[in-house]
């Protein structure tokens, strides 16, 4: 959510970002936004000043009664009820008003940095820098499905029974290797400076709108039918909501924090052959950074946070690439994004193992989280970035490290989360 102000004083601004993010339909808010404020700042100071004439009137009512003009302190009396009646209808269109502004406002978004590409959708992303040689052996690579079942490692049929399509039971060295990830991420992470976290897994649906659009909400959420909780779709969430209606000390900033959690998510399966793998789930496990910083030291945030995760893909020998969406791409209250994709050898393309994002002040906004300075109070930008997620990362681990002999070698920093195993090998 941007500053109000902003819509005041440079509206064309406002719909020029809104225009580059190919949401025409949403030009309109920024007008009724304006017409709203206007109306509410109009009331208010409507309301200061019945509030003051009733002041004035109550003492003139008090000096009456002192002198015995009994008479004319009850039609005084009268005169303050006038008043209060029309305070109360108009403190109730305030707030109505206060309900209208916010909802638009909860809907335009954020604005982007100068620096994202202007396109339509994700297929107009634009490729930043490549690492590490994406290699096409000169053997097959199988379907990850099927690598993971030569290891009698994945049972979807199983889960179908217990959970429904998009669920799964990973079994054995797979699953070994699975914790192995998410653990050493966890001190990869922890090795970079970031305290670990382990969050609630159901965040309130206050938090929820906190630091998320509602289009995200509809797509992603799952709620807790007949409570105010929802299952949340990554540890960000609950860690960002952490701070919610927090004033922090400047000095303890930046603040960086890595998350382990289950995710849950409402993802759409695609069809054919993928259905069947892992691409697409509805739970998975997931290491996450996020971090709480003075808005000028965000871009330097940014930077440092995706380059961890690229760092580590290429310490399990997996090639990667760094993509930036780009304006039609960008979520909402995003400021700049890029996508972390790992080399197919199978697909002989890259695919999404990992988001950053910058937010700006938008998510501290929503969630009122301020940091306390020497000049006053101030609104912090907020980031976040995936570490892992696995199984997508488990895909790409597996893909990349699959021998002609049908094995898989662990890569180096994952033998000591696996007991010493070097190598996984059919069963």
């Amino acid at each position: 959510m941007i500053d109000i102000k902003l819509i005041r004083e440079n509206p064309e601004m406002v719909k020029e970002n809104i225009k580059k993010k190919f949401q025409d339909h949403k030009l309109i808010l920024v007008d009724e936004v304006i017409e709203l404020d206007k109306e509410s700042r109009e009331l208010t100071l409507m309301c200061d000043d019945l509030r003051m004439k009733r002041n004035s009137i109550s003492k003139e009512i008090g000096n009456l009664m002192a002198n015995g003009q009994k008479d004319e302190a009850e039609a005084k009396k009268a005169e303050v009820g006038e008043i209060n009646a029309k305070l109360e209808a108009n403190e109730g269109r305030e707030n109505e008003l206060k309900e209208e502004i916010k909802a638009r406002m909860m809907k335009i978004p954020n604005i982007m940095d100068a620096s994202v590409p202007i396109g339509k959708d994700d297929t107009e992303n634009v490729e930043n820098e490549k690492f590490g040689d994406p290699v096409v052996p000169d053997y097959e690579i199988p379907y990850h499905a099927d690598i993971i079942e030569a290891f009698n490692g994945l049972d979807k049929e199983s889960a179908g029974r217990t959970s429904g399509n998009g669920f799964y039971y990973l079994l054995g060295d797979i699953a070994r290797l699975h914790e192995a990830m998410i653990a050493y991420a966890r001190d990869f992470m922890i090795n970079k400076g970031f305290t670990y976290c382990i969050p609630p897994f159901m965040i309130r649906s206050d938090v929820v709108n906190g630091v998320m659009s509602f289009e995200e909400l509809e797509a992603m959420m799952y709620k807790i039918e007949g409570e105010d909780l929802y299952l949340i779709g990554t540890s960000e969430h609950s860690m960002i909501g952490k701070f919610k209606g927090q004033i922090v000390k400047e000095e303890e900033l930046p603040i960086a924090i890595t998350g382990y959690s289950p995710c849950f998510r409402k993802e759409v399966g695609s069809h054919g052959l993928e259905e069947r793998g892992l691409y697409r789930v509805h739970q998975f496990e997931k290491q996450e950074m996020i971090v709480l910083c003075k808005p000028e030291e965000q871009m330097d945030w940014y930077n440092k946070m995706w380059s961890y995760t690229v760092e580590f893909f290429r310490s399990l020998d997996v090639p990667v690439r760094t993509l930036e969406c780009c304006s039609g791409d960008l979520a909402d209250l995003k400021v700049k994004s890029c996508d972390v994709e790992a080399w197919s050898p199978r697909q002989q393309k890259y695919f999404e193992v990992g988001s950053c994002s910058t937010l700006g002040d938008a998510q501290s906004r929503r969630l009122s989280i301020r940091a306390k300075g020497e000049a006053g109070n101030y609104l912090v930008a907020t980031l976040n970035n995936t570490v892992v997620a696995s199984p997508r990362g488990l895909i790409a681990v597996l893909e990349n490290n699959y021998m002609a002999d049908g094995t898989v070698k662990v890569p180096e920093v994952l033998w000591p989360y696996m007991g010493g195993t070097q190598v996984i090998k059919r069963k």
